[in-house]
């Protein structure tokens, strides 16, 4: 009452507060940069997707009429996709930098998830966190998966949260051919207790193949391909 009162006192008429699905508001930064680059509907590639909404970075794309892929190896959790997100491509499978079948690891916390063994066996220090299972799941390359669904074009936004895997499936990325605008990529080590370092290597890497740091919210870093922003200067 109080807020409405005080936009009708500075003559706002414009709804006080932005819708946001992600962890820590991602999803309205990387759709600031698509709309000052004139992208309205952005498609997308979602891996690790987890969900169709709790923090998701494509879920607020999809509610815009975007369409893109969601990646995710969890067979129960993939069911979510196929039920709310009907008009995407919705793939319970891994991704890496080779197809085969591989140990997925099932936490009681399904976040959480990962194909790292190590991540796995590393949750426990952190906290009440432990493996409830391990499943064996197929996994495909980024460039399989395009040619399959997209042929071969990659979609303007990707967003990673792999648990792990992030800079395996980063590395596998043709830089120089075939790429998105917009990366989104987890780059903090998993901590409770708020003493994950920051993987400055794969910021570095991300950089060095043509992308600048356009924004970081501690556990996530924006990165925008520097040619495609400096173009709209």
């Amino acid at each position: 009452m109080i807020r409405s009162t005080l936009n009708k006192i500075l003559g706002r008429t414009d709804t006080p507060y932005k819708k946001s699905y992600s962890q820590c508001g991602e999803d309205l930064i990387v759709k600031y940069i698509f709309d000052v680059l004139g992208v309205q509907r952005p498609s997308y590639m979602d891996i690790g997707a987890h969900h169709p909404t709790y923090l998701s970075n494509s879920a607020l794309f999809y509610e815009n009429g975007s369409r893109g892929i969601n990646i995710e190896p969890d067979p129960t959790l993939i069911k979510a996709f196929i039920m709310e997100r009907p008009e995407d491509v919705n793939l319970n499978i891994g991704i890496a930098n080779e197809q085969s079948v591989l140990d997925f690891y099932i936490i009681n916390n399904p976040v959480l998830n990962t194909f790292s063994r190590e991540e796995a066996e590393n949750y426990p220090k952190e906290g009440d966190y432990r493996i409830v299972a391990k499943k064996k799941v197929n996994v495909d390359t980024v460039a399989s998966v395009l040619k399959e669904y997209r042929q071969g074009e990659f979609p303007d936004f990707l967003t990673i949260d792999a648990e792990g895997i992030d800079e395996i499936v980063l590395r596998s990325i043709d830089f120089e051919n075939n790429f998105p605008v917009v990366i989104c990529v987890e780059t903090i080590s998993f901590s409770n207790s708020g003493k994950g370092t920051k993987n400055h290597e794969l910021i570095a890497f991300i950089q060095f193949n043509g992308y600048i740091l356009y924004a970081d919210t501690y556990i996530n870093s924006i990165f925008v391909r520097k040619e495609r922003w400096e173009r709209q200067k």
